[in-house]
């Protein structure tokens, strides 16, 4: 399954994914996005998206571990995979039906959002 990470590019960017090629995602405080990290699986593809003034998805990663031991605290590392060459602005992705029940829309707050399979092929559309 997809998903798409949420992030301020002010506190962690893609730039800084692209520069350090892995990371920890953590940070993650909503009890329900804490519940969908802890589900992660290797492998399984990642959009980036970032909030604040851009609200755009930017790039792509991949989840390379997860350690859901303490399922209040599971620490997912994540791997650079490469920048979106056409970023989907908030706006367009509201305007797509496929969105209209997705917690992206309907949970603007929640920073990790299961993506179904064609909701992740029309983000990563060229």
């Amino acid at each position: 399954m997809p998903y798409l990470l949420k992030t301020e590019p002010g506190t962690y960017s893609v730039d800084d994914l692209a520069r350090d090629g892995e990371t920890v995602w953590d940070g993650v405080t909503n009890p329900r996005a804490v519940q969908v990290l802890a589900g992660m699986k290797r492998g399984e593809m990642l959009v980036i998206y970032h909030t604040g003034t851009e609200r755009r998805t930017v790039g792509l990663a991949k989840v390379v571990t997860v350690n859901a031991s303490d399922p209040k605290k599971p620490v997912v590392r994540v791997k650079f995979v490469r920048k979106t060459k056409t970023p989907r602005t908030l706006q367009e992705i509201k305007a797509q039906n496929e969105f209209a029940r997705s917690p992206l829309v309907t949970q603007g707050r929640l920073s990790v959002v299961p993506l179904s399979e064609k909701q992740y092929a029309w983000l990563v559309a060229e």
